[in-house]
């Protein structure tokens, strides 16, 4: 039992690095988030510090993710999905991955419009592929605006301005796939022949 406490611990570390780097934070950025002082999370990342609960909780209330998912607790066997939905700037994000860092996939439902949405374009590090499950959206690209309709895709890096909301007055959900920059979405498909 020893060794395997002792193995997910000498794990935090680099855990706790890669999903802070993975979503383009710096130290100071999450230090404010967590009111952790950034000496203190340098060393909890370079596994000069142990972790503890007080330290733990804020982090992951900062990253948005259960304790579980942050410490990369083994998983129970457990068949049941337990999603717990966040609620941000009126929507609702379902976070579907578990574990830290790399892609991670959402699914977002937004209220529908209830006027004309002045888009406020933003942009980051990372790249994001966008399914349409229901509903209308309004997607704003850099200099393109685009209205997708349930069944269409589209993909692009973050770090061109960029917004979405509703297009019309009924409700959108969608799925989003968010990676760090490079990391791109790959669909695979492979024709069968008919008859």
């Amino acid at each position: 039992m020893d060794d395997d406490l002792d193995a997910v611990l000498a794990a935090m570390g680099p855990r706790l690095r890669r999903l802070r780097r993975g979503r383009g934070r710096t130290l100071a950025e999450l230090a404010a988030a967590t009111g952790i002082s950034e000496s203190t999370l340098s060393r909890l990342e370079s596994g000069r510090r142990r972790p503890n609960l007080e330290l733990l909780l804020p982090l992951a209330r900062a990253h948005g993710m259960p304790l579980e998912e942050l410490i990369g607790a083994p998983y129970t066997g457990d068949p049941r999905v337990n999603l717990r939905p966040i609620q941000r700037d009126g929507m609702t994000y379902i976070r579907l991955t578990r574990r830290a860092g790399g892609t991670q996939a959402y699914k977002l439902i937004m209220p529908g419009a209830t006027g004309p949405a002045t888009p406020d374009p933003q942009r980051h590090e990372g790249y994001e592929w966008l399914y349409v499950l229901g509903g209308r959206l309004r997607l704003v690209l850099g200099d393109q605006e685009l209205a997708l309709a349930p069944g269409e895709a589209a993909e692009f890096d973050t770090r061109v301005p960029h917004w979405m909301g509703p297009a019309g007055a009924e409700p959108v959900e969608l799925l989003i796939l968010f990676g760090p920059q490079g990391e791109r979405a790959h669909v695979r498909a492979r024709s069968r022949p008919t008859g």
